[in-house]
């Protein structure tokens, strides 16, 4: 498998690591830190020196309870960061929106994958990633960012979020999306208790065998304080990197993360046991 756009390809012959850069003032973990276009730039290369074959930028936090922002907010915060990562660095770019025009002026500045949190379905979506024949990143949502952690159900999660995501690739394709440019993401976190979460970590493997390459993200989120007890998302490191291996095992190709440099540790030690067999 491989991922392929805008003179880039990225082969998932071995787990790629997506480093997160938020360049809002409120996302949950390090919101404020990197919305300053200097700061977002240092910060890009220093996940680019750590491992990071993918920089995701996001101009809207979507952390539970998040209010949307406007659609020139979010361009005003994603645009610049786009072009300045993609003239200064050697690295693929995704861009974490819903919005079909900030996805398609992102990917005039030079970005490479659209990371979807509603997977498409905002108005004009489905039909702008088909014509621009961007990869794109298809992951679970139940409910909205402001809703989603209010008493989440599910009779069976892992058949429904499968059932989900299956249907929208079905759909992605039917409106002219090729399958080699789809990429499933259970979404860890949104609209999901902590055993939803779990138990959708636990069958990863069941998603990887539907053909798709599959995204884990779940750095530092609520999941990973509940199993540790830790409260601070930036002292969530350990665990997040031990759920990002666990990911792999499962078969996940690419993993999404704030901690660069301590997963491409983690994924090395991995690939050597790997290479130890043969």
């Amino acid at each position: 498998m491989h991922i392929s756009f805008n003179g880039r390809t990225l082969s998932l012959d071995t787990p790629k690591i997506m480093g997160i850069l938020n360049v809002t003032p409120d996302s949950f973990s390090d919101g404020g830190n990197f919305n300053k276009l200097d700061n977002a730039l240092a910060h890009a290369r220093e996940m680019v020196e750590d491992g990071a074959s993918i920089i995701d930028i996001g101009g809207e936090s979507t952390r539970p309870g998040a209010a949307p922002v406007s659609l020139d907010e979010e361009l005003s915060r994603v645009i610049p960061a786009v072009e300045a990562i993609s003239k200064n660095l050697d690295v693929m770019i995704s861009i974490d929106t819903s919005q079909p025009q900030v996805m398609k002026e992102a990917v005039a500045a030079g970005a490479h994958i659209w990371n979807d949190i509603r997977a498409l379905r905002l108005d004009g979506a489905i039909q702008m990633a088909a014509n621009l024949q961007v990869p794109v990143i298809l992951m679970h949502m139940q409910g909205d960012p402001v809703t989603m952690q209010v008493n989440p159900h599910y009779d069976d999660v892992v058949s429904e979020v499968y059932n989900f995501l299956i249907a929208r690739c079905d759909d992605a394709i039917d409106a002219g999306i090729k399958k080699e440019n789809i990429i499933l993401d259970l979404g860890f976190g949104f609209g999901k208790s902590v055993k939803h979460n779990f138990q959708l970590l636990d069958s990863m493997d069941h998603f990887v065998r539907a053909g798709y390459p599959v995204l884990s993200a779940l750095s530092r989120k609520s999941m990973i304080g509940a199993a540790t007890g830790i409260e601070n998302p930036k002292d969530r490191t350990t665990g997040s990197v031990a759920g990002a291996l666990l990911s792999i095992e499962k078969g996940a190709q690419l993993v999404r993360v704030h901690d660069v440099k301590e997963t491409k540790q983690a994924f090395d030690v991995y690939q050597a046991m790997l290479n130890s067999r043969t």
